[in-house]
């Protein structure tokens, strides 16, 4: 991979304190991970239960974890909340309290393929949410087993009321959020993938908005590592990552950001698909995902890209919050990040051929960005990670510890000349799919590829 060494693996954590300057008041490890060991420790920073910040320290033998990382974390809010910083996120100093509308019945899409047991993770952390009324939609993307099948209506049996399975045999992430967008009866649809943990608030941290913004069409919430104990998953984190930092922020397509000039085509600063929610109405009113792009097609990725800059076309606003937390579990080895890596730099033009096809009246301003954007891909590709998370991890681009490889880089940019490639084919194939399913007669119930539900 590179002639510097391997990253140490580090433990990951998360710590609450009572103020920003204040006394501990618990410390545990992160959902799903070890005990914290001596050595490098990654930990999530709360403030009376509010993610506030990340800090990454070295905890030597003998030393008390949760007092080491305490002070880390105290230095790392005091200068947050310097002069000249955005210290929005710190404001948040008061007990933990939802925004006072009561979050809006909502249906949790989740779509899987043959990963049963970090499915059963999953689902277990969301049927642990505090919000009032939800239910559980597990999709089933072409599977090859009945493994999901048997897991969702046995192990759940109890949960029947509100989880239900449905099976999509057309493969493809977006066609199977389209599938569980047609099942779903919530007012408020959030999506979040089979390989996480949720926070025990994720879900009314993510819905509560709506209720609160009549013209709010999406939100899009933190992501952070659950394990960082391999070079890949820790290589990953330190250049980027899933994370979008900690301060709360609003695109509104009637005022574009000034900081943001390529807006609304920067879809990759909204959020990620692994925890997103949207308005049912405003999702339908946008036409769904495109079933040509994401995991499982020729496209290669770009499907929650296409939904967010879809959604902000059709006039609605998107938000971004940290308090709306999920803990993922990045892939483990070095092939997966490369694979990653190319599907990246696919998914980002995809979704660009995606959005000039399906609406061109975007033409004229998606050309007049298009050359300033892609040379912005271009150069993030050459220098990923040079702003990362709030505390970070050890690695930086550039530094002597471990450097995002320049392979890596060219295969994000192959990856770029492919995606409209990759598109086309899975818009060939998807048409071609669809009307295989028309002349079966199976299009009635279920149009976007033969779904079967069971509750």
């Amino acid at each position: 991979m590179s002639s510097t060494p391997a990253p140490r693996p580090l433990s990951v954590a998360e710590l609450d304190l009572d103020a920003p300057d204040g006394p501990l008041l618990d410390f545990r490890p992160a959902p799903g991970a070890p005990a914290v060991v001596p050595g490098d420790v990654y930990a999530l920073v709360r403030l009376r239960g509010r993610p506030a910040a990340t800090v990454v320290g070295t905890v030597p033998a003998g030393e008390d974890p949760a007092e080491v990382l305490a002070a880390l974390a105290r230095r790392r809010l005091a200068e947050a909340g310097g002069p000249g910083t955005d210290a929005e996120h710190l404001a948040a100093t008061r007990p933990l309290a939802l925004d006072v509308s009561t979050p809006p019945r909502t249906s949790v899409v989740v779509a899987t393929r043959e990963r049963p047991a970090s499915l059963a993770r999953a689902l277990d952390s969301l049927l642990a949410q505090d919000h009032p009324d939800f239910e559980l939609i597990v999709v089933d993307n072409a599977p090859r087993t009945t493994d999901t099948h048997e897991l969702v209506t046995r192990k759940y049996a109890e949960h029947a009321d509100r989880v239900r399975y449905v099976r999509e045999d057309t493969p493809g992430l977006a066609t199977a959020h389209n599938t569980g967008l047609a099942a779903a009866e919530g007012a408020v649809l959030a999506f979040t993938d089979d390989d996480v943990i949720a926070d025990p608030r994720w879900l009314s941290a993510l819905t509560a908005p709506f209720a609160a913004d009549p013209g709010l069409g999406c939100v899009t919430g933190l992501i952070l590592p659950a394990r960082l104990g391999t070079p890949a998953q820790i290589l990953l984190e330190s250049h980027g990552g899933f994370a979008k930092g900690f301060a709360p922020r609003l695109y509104d397509p009637a005022h574009p950001p000034a900081d943001e000039p390529l807006f609304p085509f920067t879809a990759g600063s909204f959020g990620s698909g692994a925890n997103m929610a949207f308005r049912a109405e405003a999702l339908r009113r946008a036409g769904g995902f495109d079933p040509a792009t994401g995991t499982g097609t020729a496209a290669r990725g770009g499907d929650d890209l296409y939904a967010f800059v879809a959604v902000l076309s059709a006039g609605f606003r998107l938000r971004y919050t940290s308090e709306a937390l999920v803990w993922h579990h990045h892939r483990d080895t070095w092939q997966d990040l490369r694979n990653q890596a190319y599907g990246y730099g696919a998914g980002l033009t995809a979704y660009l051929t995606a959005t000039l096809v399906r609406s061109p009246r975007l033409l004229p301003a998606l050309l007049a960005r298009l050359p300033r954007g892609l040379a912005y891909a271009r150069t993030m590709t050459a220098q990923r990670g040079e702003k990362t998370p709030e505390g970070g991890v050890p690695g930086e681009h550039g530094t002597q510890h471990h450097p995002w490889p320049a392979s890596l880089s060219r295969l994000e940019r192959r990856g770029m000349l492919y995606g409209p490639i990759g598109y086309a084919k899975a818009r060939t194939r998807a048409r071609t799919q669809a009307r295989a399913t028309a002349r079966a007669g199976a299009g009635a119930q279920a149009p976007r590829g033969g779904a079967a539900v069971a509750r």
